[in-house]
């Protein structure tokens, strides 16, 4: 028996990851790497993926739900990520809104970062590129929320 004292074990964080667009083989790709890769920047995180292909379904669930990070095709069925962006930025905490595409130009990167999503990534996925956005996205909606229930218990 050990004498050391015991320390609290932290909880490992479930993350839901929100995708907004067709569902199709990059649908299936990423959700592997979610799946399948080893989170070095988020340790014993568990990554659930979420579908729907169009914009007015999605931003219904994000009424309800709190999801730390939507990834938004540049256009969807019904709707486009500017449409998504409106959405999110109702909801709070604000989820974290990734844009992809077949087409990530400069122009997107552009677009999208100045008008307030969290990051652009292109497609095909390249699970190295993909683990470090969500990653990073994960990381700063947590700072931002814990961040925001620190100030709300100060004041």
């Amino acid at each position: 028996m050990s004498h050391l004292p015991r320390l609290n074990a932290v909880k490992p964080a479930s993350v839901t990851v929100f995708h907004v667009g067709p569902q199709d083989q990059d649908l299936r790709a990423l959700a592997d790497i979610l799946n399948r890769t080893e989170w070095k920047l988020c340790p014993g995180t568990s990554w659930n993926l979420a579908a729907t292909d169009d914009v007015p379904s999605a931003a219904a669930r994000l009424e309800g739900e709190k999801v730390p990070i939507v990834v938004c095709e540049r256009e969807s069925v019904a709707g486009n990520w500017k449409d998504m962006l409106e959405s999110v930025g109702k909801s709070s905490p604000s989820p974290m809104l990734i844009v992809t595409s077949r087409t990530a130009d400069e122009y997107l990167w552009a677009e999208a970062l100045n008008l307030g999503a969290y990051d652009v990534l292109s497609k095909p996925y390249h699970p190295v590129e993909v683990v470090r956005v969500l990653s990073m996205a994960w990381l700063h909606w947590m700072n931002r929320h814990s961040g925001s229930a620190a100030m709300a218990r100060a004041s």
